[in-house]
This record gives C-alpha cells, sequence and structure tokens, in this order.
C-alpha cells in the first residue's frame, strides 16, 4: 500500500503530507487515521509507549472519547528525506466542559511507500476560557482561508 506523498519529501510535498494529516485527525475516526502508519508503527505520545495498528486504534478512541470539540491545527517545521517534524495546536474540551489548548511538537519517520512508521510526541496542555479560543469551523477539516499556527500567534 502506498501513502501520497511519499519520500524523498520536498518543501512543497512535505507540507502536503502535513495537511493530510491534520485533515484525517480533524476527522477523528481512528480506523482511517490508523491506515496512515506501518501495521508496525512506534508510537511515543506524551508518556506513553505502543506499536500497531491496532495500539493506534485504541489509544486514538480513548483519547476522541476524552477530548471533545476537538480541533487541530498543524504546521511544518522542518523535512529532511523520509523524515518530518512539525508542531501543532488543537483545542479541546473535557466531559467536564473545561478547555484547553494543547501546544507540541512531532518528529515522523516515513517508510518508501509514504506510510508513518514512527510518531514521536511532545505535548503541553494550557487550560483556556471559553472566550480565549482561536480554533472555529464547521465539519471535519479546517477551511483554506482559516488562519494557520503563525497567523494566530500560536
Amino acid at each position: 500500500m502506498t501513502r501520497p506523498p511519499i519520500p524523498p519529501f520536498t518543501t512543497e510535498t512535505a507540507t502536503q503530507k502535513v495537511r493530510l494529516a491534520e485533515d484525517a485527525w480533524n476527522g477523528r475516526d481512528p480506523e482511517k487515521v490508523a491506515l496512515a502508519y506501518t501495521p508496525d508503527s512506534q508510537w511515543r505520545n506524551r508518556a506513553e509507549r505502543f506499536s500497531g495498528r491496532d495500539q493506534i486504534v485504541a489509544f486514538l478512541s480513548r483519547k476522541w472519547a476524552r477530548e471533545q470539540e476537538y480541533r487541530l491545527i498543524k504546521e511544518l517545521w522542518a523535512h529532511d528525506g523520509h523524515r518530518i517534524a512539525v508542531r501543532f495546536a488543537y483545542e479541546y474540551r473535557d466531559e467536564s466542559g473545561s478547555w484547553f489548548r494543547a501546544y507540541g511538537n512531532e518528529n515522523w519517520e516515513f517508510d518508501g511507500d509514504g506510510l508513518m512508521k514512527r510518531r514521536i510526541a511532545s505535548i503541553n496542555d494550557l487550560p483556556i476560557s471559553v472566550a480565549e479560543r482561536v480554533m472555529f469551523w464547521e465539519g471535519d477539516v479546517r477551511p483554506a482561508d482559516h488562519p494557520g499556527l503563525g497567523d494566530l500567534g500560536l
């Protein structure tokens, strides 16, 4: 299975890969998202370490059950060959109604078919008020005219 764009990445194809990932994660479909990763993909997400698509699906299912009204923006930070570095921010509401903005960085490594074989994420959560929210759009895809992280000062 190939998952274009495939490495080695140019700035254009790395930017495409980042936006495709953002769109998929905003769709919040764990089964669909997991298909972008190798069957034995290795993850580190905060304090959790796991590998394989089944564990990715389980992790994302738990994540999106907790993080309601999830809105994510990713931005290319750097790329080289088979690797991409991303910075991101997302907003969500927990089950008690409290809002948060999570900030982080991800390091991605791809196989030759464009599937991610390693994802290393460092993430920090910041409580925010409803008035501090900046990520607003309908549906599962951030509109092209919605500001990115730099435009939002994030």
